[in-house]
């Protein structure tokens, strides 16, 4: 069987990209062990690469009343809600990973109202779907809800941010038919091999 392609455009060989991206994306495969896809397939456009990368640290990596747990919950029941494989696959490894719950990820894309998580992680997820599916509902009795929830103005703020961010990346996702990485399927649910 023919290995399907992970992108419909152009993907550039690693040693063919511009030095900063190139030593990105090396650096990541030495701590992952592999380049996830999403850095192949965007690079066919480098400008675009790093802007999407510096956004995408930027929300997901500064300290925020957000845990990293909580951060990549709504990238993956957004994600689910959008439809997205690409990230519903490769963030549902990093939650995994970060709740050393093998099964999180799993309840949270399909249906987070019944997942095994907080009422306040509940609240979140339902603005943040709410956001990404029906913008135009959202209202100020949605932020009293969160802030109810114990969530700071900033912090609404955070969900957003990273709501809209992987609203769009779920939808480079769709238009590049997006290949997710075979070793994300596996990682947080089998114990790791030494």
């Amino acid at each position: 069987m023919k290995e399907k392609p992970i992108s419909s455009y152009p993907v550039p060989e690693v040693n063919n990209l511009p030095d900063d991206i190139k030593a990105m994306m090396l650096g990541v495969q030495e701590k992952a062990g592999f380049i996830p896809n999403v850095f192949l397939a965007l690079s066919h456009r480098p400008d675009e690469f790093r802007a999407f990368f510096a956004y995408h640290d930027a929300l997901m990596l500064k300290e925020s009343g957000l845990s990293k747990s909580e951060k990549e919950m709504i990238v993956v029941a957004t994600s689910g809600a959008n439809q997205c494989l690409y990230c519903v696959v490769a963030h549902g490894a990093i939650l995994r990973i970060y709740e050393k719950n093998p099964v999180i990820a799993d309840q949270i894309a399909i249906d987070f109202r019944k997942a095994d998580i907080s009422e306040r992680q509940k609240a979140m997820l339902s603005f943040a779907v709410k956001l990404a599916r029906t913008p135009e509902l959202i209202e100020e009795a949605d932020h009293e809800k969160l802030r109810e929830a114990g969530f700071s103005k900033e912090d609404i703020w955070d969900i957003g941010g990273i709501t809209s961010f992987f609203a769009m990346s779920n939808r480079m996702a769709h238009l590049t038919s997006m290949r997710a990485n075979q070793e994300f399927y596996l990682m947080g649910r089998i114990p790791k091999q030494k």
